[in-house]
């Protein structure tokens, strides 16, 4: 395995004030216990630094749950134990996922302090009706406030906004993104709302626009967004020069990744392969023993899909010497399936990056299917 695969950090913070209806992440209402969380994730990266060997970590993502609900101080207290325990680079990027409900916002100077240099908000609409219908706890006003109080104390701020909503109309759904580039953030994370198994939404499926409107919708932000000088570089991401997320580009080029926190998912590669491990899942589970983790080893067939189902998210595709470093199989192992892409006009080899033409990124799914047990 090639030693130059890139390393990053997801940390994870599993608690929310309310679980939302469409939300499928591992998260949980009930009160944070930050001060043994904290103690936690310290055991849980020190059980963990002899699978990285000290190797850099080129990225840190604060993900949930509502990281924001945590005091300045103990993100603080987080990032110094980071830190003290890793080579952490000195350019690299630090992002914490926030909500901009008054309470996490009046936080945003802290964060700062502490050393995050990256905030993603939890937008989602700006629509009062549209939030409701959400299950969101705060209102398009608070919204634009957080973003205000973010822009005065971060330079790289992201909104996730979603569109075919409840009920949603192809004028609302401009209106979220017209309001989105109005604020003058650099980066957006634009999704279809899909009702994903096990959340409320599944179970009791909200009135969604029709599959022809939706598309209206998703050409229609994606138009709106490249006129706004937005480069689409990811499915669902859109950035402005030099903001693109370098910890998604990670996953989404195949790097490694140690994740700590409850229910967090690492994939680690050595000289043996490639692997992957889950904590415990609940956070009382987590916090009686943050050192388990469940591994199993990711079966060799199975490594053409799972390159391509991250790498073909990016519009502009990746090297495509890439395959052979990231997964140690030769490039013979997708001949067969990349010629089969390229035959059906959904893969093209450019400048020497694979990559997905327009009518692959649009059937996406049929694309990657190609791969699926290539080995």
């Amino acid at each position: 395995m090639n030693a130059a695969v890139p390393l990053a950090l997801y940390v994870h913070w599993p608690w929310c004030v309310r679980k939302c209806p469409y939300c499928d992440f591992n998260s949980h209402e009930s009160a944070p216990q930050e001060a043994a969380y904290l103690a936690a994730l310290i055991a849980d990266l020190e059980a963990a630094l002899p699978a990285i060997r000290g190797r850099p970590i080129v990225s840190v993502f604060i993900g949930g749950g509502t990281p924001s609900l945590m005091a300045g101080a103990t993100v603080d207290a987080l990032l110094a134990a980071l830190r003290m325990r890793l080579p952490l680079l000195p350019e690299a990027e630090i992002t914490l996922e926030a909500n901009p409900g008054t309470a996490e916002a009046d936080r945003f100077k802290a964060y700062r302090a502490a050393g995050v240099n990256r905030l993603s908000l939890g937008i989602q609409s700006f629509d009062d009706r549209k939030l409701a219908a959400l299950g969101r706890i705060h209102s398009g006003d608070e919204a634009r406030r957080a973003i205000e109080l973010a822009r005065r104390h971060f330079e790289r701020v992201n909104l996730d906004l979603m569109y075919a909503l409840p009920e949603q109309t192809l004028a609302e759904a401009r209106h979220d993104i017209d309001t989105a580039i109005a604020t003058g953030v650099p980066h957006l994370s634009a999704y279809h709302l899909t009702p994903e198994p096990n959340t409320a939404f599944h179970h009791a499926p909200p009135p969604l626009p029709d599959d022809d409107l939706a598309a209206d919708m998703q050409d229609m932000v994606e138009d709106s967004l490249a006129a706004a000088g937005f480069e689409h570089y990811e499915t669902s991401a859109f950035a402005k020069a030099g903001q693109r997320c370098r910890h998604n580009l990670n996953y989404w080029s195949f790097g490694d990744y140690l994740g700590i926190g409850a229910g967090a998912h690492s994939k680690l590669s050595d000289h043996a392969g490639i692997r992957r491990e889950a904590r415990p899942r609940h956070p009382e589970d987590y916090l009686a023993d943050p050192v388990s983790r469940n591994w199993q080893p990711v079966a060799q067939a199975d490594l053409p899909g799972e390159f391509m189902m991250n790498a073909l998210r990016l519009t502009g595709g990746v090297p495509l010497a890439w395959f052979s470093e990231r997964t140690g199989l030769p490039l013979a192992t997708i001949e067969k399936s990349a010629l089969a892409g390229r035959q059906q006009g959904l893969l093209e080899v450019v400048d020497g990056n694979l990559r997905p033409t327009a009518l692959g990124r649009r059937f996406l799914n049929r694309l990657i299917g190609l791969f699926l047990n290539d080995a």
